[in-house]
């Protein structure tokens, strides 16, 4: 009986293989939309997205052609090819504005699109565009029950476009390109009013602005002292990063002294 089992398992495999090769091979629109609805069904992305590629030019303008789009705009999410399934979401949702599937598209569609955002380390184009997309569904749908999600990865996106921001600030302290490090640590903190780095964005333009005025030559050195303390003055406002207060208020003693020769000059 067993023997039996394996062979009639063989067989029907065999016969489903044969069927799906005969159907690539067919011109028969309307047997590869069958099957790979079938194949859908079954999770079979991969073999059913081969046949949909086949015939979608074949059904536009025809009123199956909303169903094979969304299908197959389905598949290539199903199968982790996010860019491709976020294009083809979005013209599935541009293409059919009143289907029952348009909002699923256009969430799938902006999960695709977050999913291509890389690591913060590397250019932020893809995190951007992922941004408009998320918002996009945000603004047609507020109260859908995918706005958790959405919140969450627009979240996720704009922290990994702060740490991608204060990681450039940081990188110009760390090389002592002090004065490239103030300047990006001042666009950071005007630009991400309500980050958590807030904190150590500031602590490390007092750093940079410290160094620069420590280093500096006899005739700016007084000025920048003064911009260093008054840096020094916005961080300790800031009441976070506790852990570094201690080498801040080391750092502005030094400072302090190091003005107190001027007015002893004056």
């Amino acid at each position: 009986m067993k023997n039996l089992f394996y062979i009639l398992i063989t067989f029907l495999f065999v016969t489903s293989c044969s069927e799906y090769q005969k159907a690539l091979k067919s011109e028969d629109v309307a047997l590869k939309f069958t099957m790979g609805e079938q194949l859908y069904k079954d999770g079979k992305f991969n073999k059913a997205s081969r046949l949909f590629d086949q015939i979608v030019p074949s059904y536009r303008g025809k009123p199956q052609a909303e169903k094979l789009m969304f299908l197959d705009a389905d598949c290539y999410y199903q199968t982790g090819q996010v860019g491709l399934a976020g294009f083809r979401f979005e013209r599935f949702a541009k293409s059919y504005p009143k289907s029952q599937k348009v909002e699923e598209a256009y969430y799938k569609s902006a999960l695709s699109y977050a999913a291509l955002s890389p690591v913060y380390s590397k250019d932020q184009h893809d995190t951007d565009h992922a941004l408009e997309k998320l918002q996009l569904f945000a603004n047609l749908y507020p109260e859908s029950e995918f706005m958790p999600k959405i919140n969450q990865l627009s979240k996720d996106l704009q922290y990994k476009l702060e740490l991608k921001a204060y990681s450039i600030g940081k990188q110009y302290n760390h090389i002592s390109d002090f004065k490239a490090s103030i300047s990006t640590f001042d666009n950071f903190i005007a630009d991400f009013p309500g980050t958590s780095l807030r904190g150590k964005a500031m602590f490390y333009r007092f750093d940079s602005a410290y160094q620069l005025a420590m280093k500096s030559v006899e005739l700016k050195k007084e000025e920048r002292l003064n911009i260093a303390i008054s840096y020094y003055n916005s961080f300790k406002k800031s009441n976070s990063e506790l852990e570094l207060v201690e080498d801040a208020d080391k750092m502005v003693a030094d400072l302090k002294e190091q003005l107190e020769q001027y007015s002893t000059k004056s």
